[in-house]
């Protein structure tokens, strides 16, 4: 088992290009963010002998956290380093922004009102959309074995979501209501990344793109949280509980990196490989969290295992075959980006 992990990152990256470095770090950066979200919030902050503690349970303000160090980061290197010449309206990110919040908002709501397993076929589906988004938005050309390679993905990581790591005790029923919102869930979250696809047209850089990004995100979000009164709320806790404020620095540390590397791969490969990436994440997270917290992988979970890396060989294969023909593939050099 312990082998697994580093030969799937590899793989997950290298087959998009020579930067599968890249791609790696940024793996390990959300992935080391996922496993502290779990300590965040899931245990209790101040217990003593006397006393069981507190937990953290507003999740929008780690939100915030990470992004007002995404966008601090984002701006140093804007400042130190050299960038190209801005071009794109500042407008055009606040587009990216709310879309953004939409997706999460929706998400999280559908998490009320639908079951577990929609939830994760959901979450493990969403690579079709946003390449049918991006032929919407970008209007950009998949070929056919993309799809069939995407649908493998989906199918594996389903498997292994379902039949792996620890089900909540309880899981609603799945409603109309909740599956309107998961529709808009996967909708907004499609159109984000291939807005930000699209931004890259104007030739920006990947840190531009995170500046402008993030600075209309934290606009947002901070506004929803004055709007709930929860602001000063997470402010006092942090006063309260150094660890936390320890353990949500590192946070949003782990989701600043995440970001640099999200946004270069959005620039260099497109939203679909993107999102095809954070998939395979949704997996590693949750394979990380059993070896780490003691969840098993059953049988099932290892086929679903399975047809992932070979979804991900046959990607590879035909990708050699067309560069044999002297044919490019279309999606992976195109110049536009989500965020």
């Amino acid at each position: 088992m312990p082998l697994a992990m580093p030969a799937s990152w590899y793989l997950a990256s290298s087959w998009c290009s020579t930067s599968g470095g890249r791609t790696t770090w940024r793996q390990v950066s959300y992935l080391t963010w996922g496993v502290l979200q779990e300590r965040v919030m899931t245990r209790s902050y101040g217990a003593t002998a006397t006393s069981p503690g507190e937990r953290f349970t507003d999740s929008q303000f780690l939100v915030l956290m990470n992004r007002v160090l995404a966008l601090i980061v984002a701006g140093l290197s804007c400042v130190l380093c050299k960038q190209p010449r801005h071009g794109a309206p500042m407008y055009r990110y606040s587009f990216a922004s709310l879309s953004n919040v939409l997706s999460s908002w929706c998400q999280y709501e559908a998490l009320k009102f639908v079951s577990f397993p929609t939830q994760v076929l959901a979450k493990a589906s969403k690579v079709i959309p946003v390449m049918l988004m991006g032929k919407l938005v970008s209007r950009r050309s998949y070929e056919h074995w993309e799809y069939l390679t995407a649908g493998l993905i989906s199918i594996g990581v389903s498997m292994f979501l379902l039949s792996s790591g620890p089900e909540p005790r309880s899981s609603p029923a799945t409603t109309l209501s909740g599956l309107i919102l998961l529709a808009g869930y996967i909708a907004f979250d499609s159109f984000t990344s291939n807005w930000q696809d699209a931004l890259f047209s104007y030739k920006m850089s990947s840190v531009q793109m995170m500046f402008g990004v993030n600075l209309f995100s934290c606009l947002f979000t901070v506004g929803s949280l004055l709007e709930q009164g929860a602001l000063l709320e997470g402010t006092r806790f942090m006063g309260r509980h150094s660890e936390f404020a320890a353990h949500a620095l590192l946070l949003s540390i782990c989701s600043a990196c995440g970001q640099l590397f999200i946004f270069y791969t959005i620039g260099q490969f497109g939203a679909a490989v993107f999102t095809i990436i954070m998939t395979l994440r949704q997996a590693f997270a949750i394979l990380l969290s059993c070896l780490l917290y003691g969840h098993t992988v059953t049988v099932v979970g290892g086929l679903g295992v399975a047809v992932v890396f070979a979804a991900l060989l046959l990607r590879v294969y035909a990708r050699g075959r067309l560069k044999q023909r002297g044919k490019k593939p279309v999606p992976m050099e195109s110049p536009v980006q989500k965020v």
